[in-house]
């Protein structure tokens, strides 16, 4: 065999072997007289996710009763989530989900005297479970613990459990999203409601409406009605809690990149009709509240 014909076999040789080191080592071959670039993985998606943000309001009611209603109120949360499965059988997701909320305020009327943070209305904390099943019911069962910093009432417990069903699919733009929350006292030196261990039952829609959907702010627009019923012990001798119900307009907040999160801004008017003993225990004793409230999100 002629000379160069060895040439041309050993250098073939040592190019094929060139490429099959470039592609174990994970690296491109690079053009001659320049570097070698390193070939980075896709990253993989992630199996936590969530969102946090704050919300203004001129009051503070929960479930119907009135807890705050002076001076500056501010209330951030933030919401953890862990996907354990996804599938395409009966049950199609499921996730934990731990999530924290806060109430700060102002106006110090409820904090004791000598209290080290009478700012610190409210802490709450609340892991739980989540369970998507026949691809549009959500069961979301989780353990409600409200604290006080401010010491302004005893610790209260509970079990909270949700189950929303997304009805999309069959009303499209008319969808209603409705959902039913059962709350149970536990055993505890306070309650969420007006009296040790009872029951709170909630029933609610929240049909909404996007506008501009192909513009780079879309604005968004839901009527979300809530209707609080609960046991003797929860409402002190009334079923009859609340209702609520009013507008509420949302605007992503594109100018900010994605890598920093999904940002939305959103505002509110709430208006509530308040049953005869949840108005009793309110010191303006109205039954209806008009409540105003802004907000600053981001999921991630």
């Amino acid at each position: 065999m002629p000379k160069k014909h060895y040439l041309t076999i050993a250098a073939a040789a040592m190019l094929g072997l060139s490429s099959l080191s470039s592609a174990l080592a994970g690296t491109e071959t690079a053009a001659p007289g320049k570097e070698t670039k390193q070939v980075t993985p896709p990253c993989p998606v992630s199996y936590i996710t969530g969102d946090f943000g704050v919300t203004f309001t001129s009051e503070y009611i929960s479930r119907g009763i009135v807890l705050q209603d002076k001076g500056v109120i501010a209330q951030p949360y933030l919401d953890l989530y862990f996907k354990l499965y996804q599938g395409d059988g009966f049950i199609n997701s499921v996730s934990a989900q731990l999530s924290f909320w806060s109430d700060i305020g102002s106006n110090h009327s409820s904090s004791p005297v000598g209290s080290t943070t009478p700012d610190w209305y409210e802490f709450d904390w609340m892991p739980g479970m989540s369970v998507v099943f026949a691809k549009n019911f959500t069961l979301t069962v989780q353990y409600f613990e409200f604290d006080s910093p401010a010491d302004a009432f005893s610790t209260a417990r509970s079990i909270n459990a949700n189950l929303a069903y997304d009805d999309s699919g069959l009303l499209g733009p008319f969808a209603l999203h409705p959902h039913f929350t059962v709350l149970w006292e536990l055993g505890a030196p306070g309650f969420a409601g007006l009296g040790p261990k009872g029951w709170y039952y909630e029933v609610g829609i929240a049909p909404s409406y996007t506008f501009l959907k192909s513009s780079k702010y879309p604005i968004t627009l839901a009527a979300p009605f809530t209707l609080g019923l609960g046991d003797s012990r929860f409402y002190a001798g009334n079923n009859f809690g609340y209702f609520s119900t009013g507008p509420v307009v949302s605007v992503p907040l594109a100018f900010i990149p994605s890598g920093y999160g999904s940002w939305t801004l959103s505002a509110a008017y709430t208006y509530y009709y308040e049953g005869t003993t949840v108005r009793a225990v309110s010191a303006s004793r109205a039954n209806s509240r008009n409540v105003f409230s802004g907000s600053l999100g981001c999921t991630f």
